[in-house]
Protein backbone atom coordinates (compact mmCIF):
# COMPACT_ATOMS: atom_id res chain seq x y z
CA UNK A 1 0.00 0.00 0.00
CA UNK A 2 1.58 3.51 -1.18
CA UNK A 3 0.75 6.22 1.27
CA UNK A 4 1.09 9.74 0.60
CA UNK A 5 3.79 11.83 1.84
CA UNK A 6 2.33 14.62 3.90
CA UNK A 7 4.02 17.97 4.55
CA UNK A 8 4.18 16.65 8.38
CA UNK A 9 6.32 14.03 7.22
CA UNK A 10 9.30 16.40 5.49
CA UNK A 11 9.23 19.12 8.29
CA UNK A 12 9.91 16.22 10.59
CA UNK A 13 12.62 14.50 8.41
CA UNK A 14 13.86 18.18 8.12
CA UNK A 15 13.70 19.02 12.39
CA UNK A 16 15.43 15.19 13.11
CA UNK A 17 18.13 15.64 9.94
CA UNK A 18 19.62 18.87 10.76
CA UNK A 19 18.89 18.00 14.58
CA UNK A 20 21.42 15.07 14.67
CA UNK A 21 23.60 17.58 12.59
CA UNK A 22 23.81 20.53 15.24
CA UNK A 23 23.61 17.95 18.17
CA UNK A 24 26.92 16.75 16.53
CA UNK A 25 28.65 20.20 15.81
CA UNK A 26 28.04 21.24 19.10
CA UNK A 27 29.08 18.40 21.16
CA UNK A 28 32.26 18.18 18.88
CA UNK A 29 32.33 22.33 19.45
CA UNK A 30 32.26 21.73 23.02
CA UNK A 31 34.54 18.81 23.87
CA UNK A 32 37.39 21.15 21.41
CA UNK A 33 36.69 24.05 23.51
CA UNK A 34 37.31 22.04 26.93
CA UNK A 35 40.25 20.03 26.47
CA UNK A 36 42.40 22.86 24.72
CA UNK A 37 45.21 23.09 26.76
CA UNK A 38 45.48 26.83 26.87
CA UNK A 39 47.52 29.55 25.16
CA UNK A 40 51.72 29.59 24.93
CA UNK A 41 52.18 32.81 26.38
CA UNK A 42 49.76 35.18 28.75
CA UNK A 43 50.67 38.25 26.19
CA UNK A 44 51.80 37.30 22.62
CA UNK A 45 52.89 40.94 21.30
CA UNK A 46 55.21 41.04 24.87
CA UNK A 47 56.51 37.66 24.02
CA UNK A 48 57.17 38.34 20.44
CA UNK A 49 59.64 41.76 21.81
CA UNK A 50 62.48 39.56 22.79
CA UNK A 51 61.83 36.08 20.53
CA UNK A 52 64.57 37.12 17.85
CA UNK A 53 66.78 37.75 20.80
CA UNK A 54 66.06 34.67 22.82
CA UNK A 55 66.16 32.26 19.51
CA UNK A 56 69.51 33.90 18.70
CA UNK A 57 71.16 32.95 22.44
CA UNK A 58 69.69 29.47 21.76
CA UNK A 59 70.90 28.75 18.74
CA UNK A 60 73.98 29.68 19.84
CA UNK A 61 73.85 27.04 22.04
CA UNK A 62 74.45 24.86 19.20
CA UNK A 63 72.19 21.74 21.05
CA UNK A 64 70.82 19.02 19.39
CA UNK A 65 68.21 17.73 21.49
CA UNK A 66 65.48 14.69 20.68
CA UNK A 67 63.56 12.81 22.52
CA UNK A 68 62.14 9.33 22.49
CA UNK A 69 60.18 6.73 24.42
CA UNK A 70 61.23 2.74 24.68
CA UNK A 71 59.04 1.01 27.25
CA UNK A 72 58.29 3.14 30.15
CA UNK A 73 61.06 5.41 29.69
CA UNK A 74 61.56 8.92 28.48
CA UNK A 75 65.03 9.31 27.14
CA UNK A 76 65.98 12.98 26.60
CA UNK A 77 69.26 13.38 24.15
CA UNK A 78 70.90 16.76 24.61
CA UNK A 79 74.17 16.86 22.41
CA UNK A 80 76.77 19.99 22.15
CA UNK A 81 79.10 19.10 19.39
CA UNK A 82 78.97 15.67 19.36
CA UNK A 83 78.84 15.28 23.37
CA UNK A 84 76.07 14.54 25.81
CA UNK A 85 75.30 17.45 28.03
CA UNK A 86 73.26 16.81 31.12
CA UNK A 87 72.41 21.03 31.48
CA UNK A 88 69.93 21.62 34.73
CA UNK A 89 66.59 21.60 33.67
CA UNK A 90 64.01 23.86 35.26
CA UNK A 91 60.50 22.49 33.72
CA UNK A 92 59.86 19.61 31.88
CA UNK A 93 56.23 18.70 30.79
CA UNK A 94 55.62 15.41 28.90
CA UNK A 95 51.69 15.18 27.30
CA UNK A 96 49.40 14.54 24.36
CA UNK A 97 49.63 17.83 22.05
CA UNK A 98 45.86 18.72 22.36
CA UNK A 99 45.04 18.57 25.63
CA UNK A 100 46.30 18.53 29.21
CA UNK A 101 44.66 15.23 31.28
CA UNK A 102 47.39 13.34 30.64
CA UNK A 103 50.32 15.75 31.47
CA UNK A 104 53.35 14.20 33.58
CA UNK A 105 56.04 15.87 35.14
CA UNK A 106 59.11 13.85 34.15
CA UNK A 107 62.01 13.47 36.73
CA UNK A 108 65.27 13.28 34.61
CA UNK A 109 68.62 11.46 35.78
CA UNK A 110 71.56 11.16 33.43
CA UNK A 111 73.35 8.29 32.64
CA UNK A 112 75.80 9.79 30.52
CA UNK A 113 74.56 9.47 27.40
CA UNK A 114 70.98 10.58 27.51
CA UNK A 115 68.47 11.93 30.38
CA UNK A 116 66.07 9.32 31.52
CA UNK A 117 62.82 9.57 33.30
CA UNK A 118 59.73 6.98 33.84
CA UNK A 119 56.69 7.98 31.98
CA UNK A 120 53.09 6.32 30.67
CA UNK A 121 52.94 6.79 27.21
CA UNK A 122 50.74 4.87 25.07
CA UNK A 123 50.27 5.47 21.23
CA UNK A 124 49.61 8.66 19.33
CA UNK A 125 51.51 12.24 19.47
CA UNK A 126 53.28 13.40 22.24
CA UNK A 127 55.03 16.20 23.42
CA UNK A 128 58.00 17.32 25.81
CA UNK A 129 58.04 20.98 26.58
CA UNK A 130 61.16 21.75 28.57
CA UNK A 131 62.92 24.60 30.06
CA UNK A 132 66.68 24.40 30.68
CA UNK A 133 69.91 26.32 31.83
CA UNK A 134 73.07 26.53 29.86
CA UNK A 135 76.20 26.79 31.86
CA UNK A 136 76.53 30.53 30.32
CA UNK A 137 73.12 30.99 32.17
CA UNK A 138 71.27 31.08 28.60
CA UNK A 139 67.45 29.68 28.94
CA UNK A 140 66.67 27.17 26.44
CA UNK A 141 62.82 26.38 26.07
CA UNK A 142 61.64 23.88 23.24
CA UNK A 143 58.75 21.80 22.49
CA UNK A 144 59.62 18.69 21.17
CA UNK A 145 58.06 15.95 19.01
CA UNK A 146 58.22 12.39 20.74
CA UNK A 147 58.67 9.83 18.83
CA UNK A 148 56.71 6.43 21.33
CA UNK A 149 58.15 3.59 18.85
CA UNK A 150 54.70 2.73 19.30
Amino acid sequence: MITEIKGWHVATTFVLAFGVIISVNLTLAFNAVKTFPGLEVKNSYVASQAFDRNREAQMALGWDVSARVEGEELLLSIVKRGQPIAPEITTAIFGRATNVKQDQLPEFTFDGTVLRASVEAGAGNWNLRIKAIAADGTLFQQRIVVETGS
